[in-house]
């Protein structure tokens, strides 16, 4: 299959041009997502190697072929992957969230006040499988009606699985009405409310992080996650497929940070990225547990060497204390990792975490100055069309 094509998405079938290089039987590093028989071996992996109490999934299980995909086409993708997900992981609870690729088109997820057009098929088929995976019934209701859903984890833990798509610019729908159109931020702040009255922690996972929503948006959602800063002890997100964090600061005193967001590596090579998976070490083996973040470790197929070898090269590739020697992965923790970064833009360790935000496709001489910087950037914007925390990175 040729990884050179004029289609949104490559390695998909036909034969390279002549000349050109095809893809490797596990994958490539272009314009591609991975083949079935590799998300299979990286989950039989993890499987057997992991000592796992229960996965967050956080949407995007169709290809990126966009305009290519069609209702049908996303529903067996739907059904493959969480078939496999449940035999490679039998007796595991899977937390999901919805990507942007599940609707199709993809990214369109149209508004209540939309009569041509409705995404009902979808969330019908998400409860279905999300069930089926470990959600209790009573999550049923809330996901029909908008793709998201709370339930308990542990005792003490609650989990808000959100739709980010009724965020994201890209959905085209939102010009219509773009504010809080399923009244999801109601519903969230209901149940923050209810966590605290009732001494519960609360993780908070979605697709496509805040940065990446229209502004009104994030900076609602900010606001949201200021005022509950004491009991979200953690947010996963995913949609961007490269390894990075994001600090929430404080509205008031933007250089108190508040609460840390965590974006996962993906699975899929799309693109120029080594396939990975992240397992996280969280405080809750006690009652009154915080149930924050203690480390994170990032595991990587190499992908080069698992093409030349033909079998699975895996790595593990980083934990994040170790590997940035921090003390703790509390907000402040991760503020301080980032004044230390300002004044050595330049430095090894900069350069290291930006290896680590490719899952080591590529290594810190391939990042420049202005490249670091921009990096740096985003880690410490949270609201979108922000620029006041990038102003204090020196040039």
């Amino acid at each position: 299959m040729s990884y050179d094509c004029s289609q949104p998405l490559c390695c998909r079938g036909g034969q390279p041009a002549p000349g050109h290089a095809g893809a490797g039987f596990w994958g490539d590093l272009h314009n591609c997502d991975i083949p079935y028989w590799t998300a299979e071996a990286i989950l039989q992996y993890a499987s057997a190697l992991e000592k796992i109490d229960f996965i967050y999934y956080t949407g995007d299980l169709p290809p990126h072929n966009v305009w290519n995909q069609s209702r049908e086409q996303q529903l067996y993708s739907l059904k493959t992957i969480n078939e496999l997900l449940a035999k490679t992981f039998p007796n595991k609870t899977f937390y999901s969230a919805v990507g942007n690729h599940e609707a199709a088109p993809c990214n369109l997820f149209p508004t209540p006040n939309v009569r041509s057009d409705n995404i009902s098929w979808l969330y019908q088929v998400l409860a279905d499988n999300w069930i089926k995976l470990g959600l209790p019934n009573d999550t049923r209701k809330s996901i029909e009606h908008g793709g998201f859903y709370t339930t308990i984890i542990r005792p003490g833990l609650r989990l808000i699985s959100l739709n980010m798509n009724y965020c994201s610019w890209e959905n085209f729908w939102l010009f219509i009405n773009s504010t809080d159109p399923l009244d999801q931020l109601q519903w969230m702040i209901q149940w923050l409310q209810y966590a605290e009255d009732h001494e519960e922690k609360v993780h908070i996972i979605g697709h496509i992080p805040p940065k990446q929503c229209l502004a009104s948006f994030s900076w609602n959602f900010n606001k949201i996650i200021n005022r509950y800063e004491n009991i979200i002890a953690g947010q996963f997100y995913a949609h961007t497929h490269n390894d990075e964090f994001v600090i929430n600061y404080d509205e008031i005193d933007q250089q108190r940070p508040i609460s840390m967001a965590y974006i996962t590596p993906s699975l899929t090579t799309f693109s120029n990225l080594n396939p990975g998976y992240r397992v996280y070490k969280i405080d809750g083996n006690y009652p009154g547990s915080s149930y924050w973040v203690l480390d994170h470790r990032t595991v990587i197929m190499n992908l080069t060497a698992t093409n030349l070898y033909n079998q699975t090269i895996f790595i593990d590739e980083y934990d994040v204390r170790n590997a940035y020697n921090m003390e703790n992965l509390f907000p402040n923790d991760w503020h301080n990792l980032i004044e230390k970064l300002k004044n050595d833009i330049d430095g090894s360790l900069m350069g290291l975490i930006y290896q680590y935000y490719t899952k080591s496709y590529a290594n810190g001489n391939q990042c420049d100055h202005n490249c670091r910087r921009g990096l740096l950037c985003d880690f410490i914007t949270y609201r979108s069309e922000d620029s006041h925390a990038c102003d204090l990175i020196p040039y």
